[in-house]
């Protein structure tokens, strides 16, 4: 797709911004080179590519799920603001 193939304007309309003519310009010669490489990407062959989701193997590096004492009511309370009853205090935000 060329550059004058483009519709800046009408995209910066969608977007709410507002772009000089100059600006208007560079940005779809900018949005046009891009869009021809894209066509460039889609002509190499695939085919036999296995899909990923990332460029090298992750591993999930969290720690075994094992139970272990928790905070105590009065630990975890400690630092609150307001509290009663062992209970936090917050204000109120839903009429």
């Amino acid at each position: 797709m060329a550059a004058t193939d483009f519709k800046v304007g009408y995209i910066a309309h969608l977007a709410r911004l507002r772009l000089e003519p100059g600006e208007q310009e560079k940005l779809g010669t900018q949005l046009g080179t891009i869009l021809d490489y894209i066509e460039q990407l889609k002509q190499v062959d695939v085919s036999q590519v296995e899909p990923t989701a990332h460029a090298i193997p992750r591993v999930n590096v969290t720690r075994p799920d094992e139970p272990r004492a928790s905070l105590s009511n009065e630990e975890a309370l400690r630092n609150a603001p307001a509290r009663s009853n062992g209970l936090f205090i917050v204000p109120k935000i839903v009429e």
